[in-house]
């Protein structure tokens, strides 16, 4: 997948595409069927599938702290991509500047003249432009006038009930990630770099890897039984923590990860967490003593956890 960061990074060469627009947030199944589509339409036309989105994504730009959690940062995103056949992602960063968008531009400029669209396939609530006043009525007129097709999919479902990346954040928020798999099409994760913490952890006994959210809010807050891919070949089974650690008087989310049967340096290591159980919300101890009798509560309950998966209890 080749990804063109920017408008000013589009060339001659990116002209003839069969185009879709959205934020993908995590990339559930309602979003791979709607990209399945793009790639039979690409495949027909003998063109490029090509994916437009935006980061920061645009209610995240109006709304702030006050937007619902982020399912996936773009490192995710990009993961989950690449893994659906998709050729193109076209990232276009959302600022004041695009915020005053026109749809015209996008239909016209972006689509046609930029890209030279020859197909584009949305989903059923899809706006653009400036305060969305874009619709599928406005999109499929350019169509007809610049020459490129339009379609219409319409809502993918799971239980009588729509799946959507709002059914997942709350899906994942009840902590039933059975559940969430079977929306999503593939276990929650969480990947990202281990970076340089207070060392609570190894003064405690039990060291953490820690990952920086660097999202608004993340879906998930508490203690969890989780699977960690990035260490070599091997796949460990850990416990991790996500939340503020309100008892050090913590302030930024952090995603703290202890390693079942690992000992060495993880700084720098591009690590995925992979989410299997919710034990408990996070809360704040009286103490740190009270806090390391909790997390070696913790610690017993996520490896009897994992024993009884193992042996299919």
């Amino acid at each position: 997948m080749e990804i063109i960061n920017g408008v000013h990074n589009i060339r001659p060469r990116h002209l003839g595409n069969a185009v879709t627009m959205g934020n993908f947030d995590g990339v559930h199944r309602g979003h791979q069927l709607l990209l399945t589509r793009l790639g039979e339409k690409a495949a027909e036309l003998q063109v490029a599938s090509l994916l437009i989105t935006f980061e920061p994504q645009p209610r995240e730009y109006f709304a702030g702290a006050e937007v619902p959690p982020r399912l996936t940062r773009l490192r995710e995103k990009v993961e989950l991509l690449r893994r659906t056949g998709l050729q193109r992602l076209l990232l276009l960063p959302f600022n004041e500047r695009t915020a005053r968008t026109p749809p015209r531009w996008i239909t016209h400029d972006l689509l046609h003249d930029l890209l030279g669209a020859r197909y584009m396939v949305v989903g059923d609530d899809f706006r653009f432009g400036r305060a969305r006043e874009g619709d599928f009525q406005a999109l499929k007129a350019a169509g007809r006038e610049l020459g490129y097709g339009v379609e219409h999919l319409h809502t993918h479902e799971f239980g009588a009930e729509r799946i959507s990346s709002t059914r997942v954040r709350k899906v994942l928020a009840a902590g039933d990630f059975q559940l969430a798999q079977k929306l999503l099409g593939h276990e929650y994760f969480i990947m990202g770099r281990v970076v340089y913490g207070r060392q609570l952890g190894r003064q405690l006994g039990v060291p953490t890897a820690n990952i920086r959210l660097q999202r608004y809010k993340a879906a998930l807050e508490g203690v969890y039984c989780v699977s960690v891919e990035g260490i070599g070949n091997n796949i460990y089974e850990g416990i991790a923590n996500i939340g503020v650690r309100p008892t050090v008087d913590g302030k930024e989310p952090l995603l703290e990860v202890h390693v079942f049967d690992f000992s060495g340096n993880l700084y720098g290591q591009l690590l995925t967490i992979r989410f299997k159980q919710k034990l408990r919300d996070e809360q704040a101890f009286a103490s740190i003593d009270a806090l390391k009798e909790q997390i070696d509560k913790d610690i017993a309950e996520a490896k009897a956890w994992f024993s009884e998966s193992a042996n299919g209890v």
